[in-house]
């Protein structure tokens, strides 16, 4: 029985198969890289199997390995299915509740449904993930999502509670400045490539004023604050750009960055207490705060 293999030796096959390191590895592992070397090598001599290709830059798993990590990555989602399932079972809106959203909706939007809700639901502990990223629900990694999104995850379940609407909007300081007919006579504030945000792109594009965009930033958040400071133009969703007083909106709305905005949630744990509470208050409050604010 000495020879079988551990849940520990498994993930830890598991973790430099899926890192392609074993410094990677041990970071995930939350080990020293020696303690991670060491490991490997006691279980490679029992098992009496290489489970990998050593090289200097990195690690190329074996079919035996690339065996005992398929067998982690099923047993790993069974795991969190059943966990899943139990969560599911408590109907009483009491517990810790993890919601993730961006950090210009938290700011600009549902800070004030949030303080709301605490208040409404004393017993629910909120753990907040802001972040532009997108966190796995079904890995468990938040309970709920509030993001904008055109098409969600079908593996999920919610609601479009609303739309958000965006605009052009500059600064106030900056508006007294200059003559922003037509707005091609001044600069540009727009998104560099790591935001990955495609529509505004070809916005831009069919706009002419890629060439005008002379400064790039990597969140919305971001943009709202070179906005504020005159750097340029900008598109900005209308929640935050309406309740701005250092901000003036030029011209409507922009229809082809009209984004909806979903809450979202595992359908396994839909039902439980504190889950279907959060559900219903949120999309209650965003009946009562409109995102189209362009007339």
């Amino acid at each position: 029985m000495y020879s079988m293999l551990s849940w520990d030796d498994m993930c830890l096959v598991h973790a430099i198969a899926d890192a392609g390191t074993l410094s990677g590895a041990a970071r995930a592992l939350r080990v020293s890289h020696p303690t991670a070397f060491r490991r490997l090598n006691r279980l490679e001599q029992k098992m009496g199997v290489r489970f990998f290709d050593r090289a200097r830059d990195g690690y190329t798993a074996t079919a035996a390995a690339e065996e005992v990590s398929a067998l982690v990555r099923v047993l790993k989602n069974d795991v969190l299915a059943v966990e899943r399932r139990i969560a599911g079972r408590d109907l009483r809106p009491s517990g810790t509740l993890r919601v993730t959203t961006t950090d210009t909706l938290l700011f600009g939007w549902l800070s004030p449904g949030l303080g709301e809700f605490r208040s409404a639901y004393p017993d629910i502990r909120l753990e907040l993930v802001v972040s532009n990223d997108v966190f796995s629900l079904s890995r468990r990694e938040a309970d709920i999502a509030v993001r904008p999104v055109h098409t969600p995850d079908q593996s999920l379940v919610g609601r479009r509670i609303g739309t958000i609407v965006q605009a052009t909007y500059m600064a106030k300081t900056l508006a007294a400045q200059a003559d922003v007919e037509p707005k091609s006579s001044i600069d540009w504030i727009g998104p560099d490539e790591s935001m990955a945000y495609p529509a505004y792109e070809r916005w831009l594009e069919q706009e002419g004023l890629v060439d005008l965009c002379r400064t790039r930033v990597n969140s919305v958040y971001g943009m709202l604050s070179a906005t504020r400071a005159g750097l340029g133009l900008s598109i900005l969703p209308c929640y935050l750009g309406e309740n701005d007083p250092q901000l003036i909106r030029v011209g409507g709305a922009v229809p082809s960055l009209a984004t909806d905005l979903w809450i979202l949630t595992h359908p396994d744990i839909r039902k439980t207490g504190r889950v279907r509470a959060f559900l219903d208050y949120v999309a209650g409050f965003a009946e009562t705060s409109h995102f189209d604010l362009v007339e």
